[in-house]
């Protein structure tokens, strides 16, 4: 699996389907599909299906990867969510998207992926800020705390997680994995850890082309 591309990986997903992907420049921007099917592609951290068959793609190195789906439809949604992408709302923003092609919230499913963890994760307080009320954080374990003034350890999968509560969605809907980019190396690149520039590719596939929609 090491240095393939989505297109290389598309297949080990489901056959006949299309590769879209993005520009990934730690934002809050979330795009339909269709406007990221082809290469130079858009620079947008989201993207949300509009029509079955296919296959949205999102890279990371120690920010989560964000998977959502609606089993009913067979719509989904993929995020590259950082600290400022969960700052700028674009898990909100994707849902939101989902809602408005006829989603329900409380039928959707979320995948929040490796990432880096909060113990080895330090962030200025300033930082933390943008997130959230820092009390809610800390007791949703979304902030550890560090030894240095002025600094926290930040979970930002915790982060994602309480964010998507605060946004209406059940704990039963949302899956953590448990698994850290910086302390898992045989596992995951990590920039945090190895200051090389090598991601892991997370995929998800709207419901077959040929089922109607």
């Amino acid at each position: 699996w090491h240095g393939r591309e989505p297109g290389g990986l598309v297949g080990y997903v489901s056959s006949g389907v299309s590769v879209h992907r993005l520009k990934q420049v730690h934002s809050g921007r979330v795009l339909a599909a269709s406007a990221a099917h082809n290469d130079p592609w858009p620079e947008a951290d989201g993207l949300v299906s509009d029509a079955g068959g296919q296959s949205l793609w999102v890279a990371g190195a120690d920010c989560t990867p964000v998977l959502i789906a609606d089993p009913e439809s067979g719509s989904v949604a993929a995020c590259h969510a950082g600290w400022r992408g969960v700052a700028a709302g674009i898990l909100t923003t994707a849902i939101s998207q989902l809602e408005a092609s006829g989603c329900r919230r409380e039928q959707l499913l979320v995948a929040l992926g490796p990432a880096v963890s909060g113990p080895n994760y330090q962030v200025e307080r300033s930082t933390s800020e943008q997130l959230g009320p820092i009390d809610d954080l800390q007791a949703a374990g979304a902030l550890l705390d560090d030894p240095q003034e002025g600094r926290d350890r930040l979970d930002i999968r915790r982060a994602a997680h309480w964010q998507l509560l605060q946004f209406g969605l059940r704990t039963e809907q949302i899956s953590i994995c448990p698994l850290c980019t910086v302390a898992e190396p045989e596992l995951f690149h990590s920039w945090r850890r190895d200051q090389v520039k090598a991601v892991q590719w997370s995929g998800i596939v709207s419901q077959n082309a040929d089922t109607p929609r």
